[in-house]
């Protein structure tokens, strides 16, 4: 748990010394959307690239 409060402190250190409440809840809202998204790549649940834009392609209408 230290590992994870060093991070947060470092993380908002390096933020601007007008970052608001909002900015680094923000922050720490996409860096926990990052870390879930690769940790399912590293558990093999991700989207091959070729499926990927298959899909699109499909969603564009192209």
């Amino acid at each position: 748990m230290a590992d994870v409060k060093e991070e947060v402190i470092r993380m908002v250190r390096a933020m601007p010394d007008n970052a608001t409440v909002d900015d680094v809840m923000a922050e720490l809202y996409f860096k926990m959307q990052v870390d879930a998204g690769l940790r399912e790549l590293n558990e093999g649940k991700g989207i091959p690239h070729g499926e990927v834009e298959r899909q699109m392609s499909k969603w564009l209408g192209r």
